[in-house]
């Protein structure tokens, strides 16, 4: 049986391949205090429809590249759409920015530069 995984679209960029980041948590075996280990997947994503942000599941497979040796599954839950407003937003807030800072730039009097004064000594 294959093993199968639940974790998290951190990267999309590239054709076909998602990565995703899967948390499990573990004791540690001397002071018994829990803590998240983070690993990151290169996934098999054939008709590219996991976004960042997604909740998905991978399966192991054989082989498809050096590195990638996953399949997406399924897509658990859709969570890009947050992740494209989230963008949107901040990109028309920068350019407000932008806009209000060019309007409210004032153009100071430039002020000339006294010559130097002549060193003591050799004249």
């Amino acid at each position: 049986m294959a093993r199968k995984l639940v974790g998290q679209v951190v990267s999309d960029i590239q054709d076909k391949t998602i990565v995703v980041a899967v948390n499990r948590s573990v004791t540690h075996p001397l002071y018994g205090k829990r803590y998240t280990v983070t690993k990151k997947f290169a996934v098999h994503d054939e008709k590219n429809a996991a976004h960042i942000g997604d909740k998905v599941e991978i399966v192991e497979t054989k082989p498809i590249s050096k590195r990638k040796s996953w399949i997406l599954s399924k897509i658990a839950e859709a969570g890009h759409a947050e992740v494209q407003v989230k963008g949107e937003e901040l990109i028309a807030d920068v350019e407000k920015q932008r806009r209000e800072a060019r309007d409210d730039q004032v153009e100071e009097p430039q002020v000339k530069a006294e010559p130097a004064t002549k060193a003591k000594g050799k004249e």
